[in-house]
């Protein structure tokens, strides 16, 4: 059987045009300790999901790739591990679909900048 270039082209053209199409949302989100002492038990919640780490030590970053499902606001929890009290503050709210970059600051006495450099929603 042979065939025809122009049937190979209507079969498996289309195949790379489909995959282009696809897309994934994705912010690059940082938590950077700079509270002076270390952390434990870090927590950042976000709509769908969440992620951590059991300790950060002052100075340290924690970087993570995170994908949004519905719109929420970020919420971040850790406890000082010198005095164990627990710190708790919320963010901006994010959405499905954007993407870009998150940079949580943790400051002294429970204090927290957040820096989103996102794309508008949608």
């Amino acid at each position: 059987m042979r065939f025809s270039t122009r049937l190979i082209e209507r079969l498996f053209l289309p195949a790379p045009l489909l995959l282009a199409g696809c897309h994934s949302y994705r912010i690059d989100a940082v938590v950077e300790n700079r509270t002076g002492a270390a952390i434990e038990l870090l927590e950042v919640d976000y709509p769908s999901a969440s992620f951590g780490a059991d300790k950060l030590d002052s100075g340290a970053d924690y970087r993570y790739r995170l994908s949004v499902r519905g719109s929420g606001a970020v919420k971040v929890q850790y406890t000082e591990s010198a005095s164990q009290k627990v710190r708790q503050t919320i963010g901006p709210e994010i959405v499905e679909h954007q993407e870009g970059r998150l940079e949580i600051v943790l400051l002294p006495e429970g204090k927290a900048e957040f820096h989103p450099e996102l794309t508008p929603r949608i």
